[in-house]
């Protein structure tokens, strides 16, 4: 069965930075696209970013381009979430999830696998 667990949601103040991991397993990690979504209260599930089995390809909503950045360490079968520059628009839970497709599209659909969710809180 695929696990996906996440890590690292906490308090931030506006300004500043948490770094978000997401640990697989029994899933052939290197070949699905991974992605971070997040979901304030309320509201729909919302796409963050998107990065390739290889790693070569990234994409971003640009609500967080310039601000987050997306990364895998495929020999640790890890993702992770770079959150700079928060701001309280940014508090939700944060999922991440798994594609069985090299390149995963922007919408909750196109994954198969995800996670429980960690809860991310910016503070003005």
């Amino acid at each position: 069965q695929v696990q996906l667990v996440e890590s690292g949601g906490g308090l931030a103040q506006a300004g500043g930075s948490l770094r978000l991991s997401c640990a697989a397993a029994t899933l052939t990690f290197d070949s699905h696209s991974m992605a971070w979504f997040r979901q304030a209260p309320g509201k729909e599930r919302d796409f963050v970013a998107r990065i390739s089995g290889s790693g070569s390809s990234r994409l971003y909503d640009d609500s967080v381009k310039g601000r987050f950045t997306i990364s895998r360490d495929n020999a640790k079968n890890t993702l992770y979430l770079q959150m700079d520059i928060l701001k309280p628009e940014d508090t939700a839970i944060y999922y991440c999830a798994a594609a069985s497709v090299p390149y995963g599209l922007p919408v909750t659909a196109t994954y198969d696998y995800w996670g429980q969710g960690t809860q991310v809180t910016v503070s003005s």
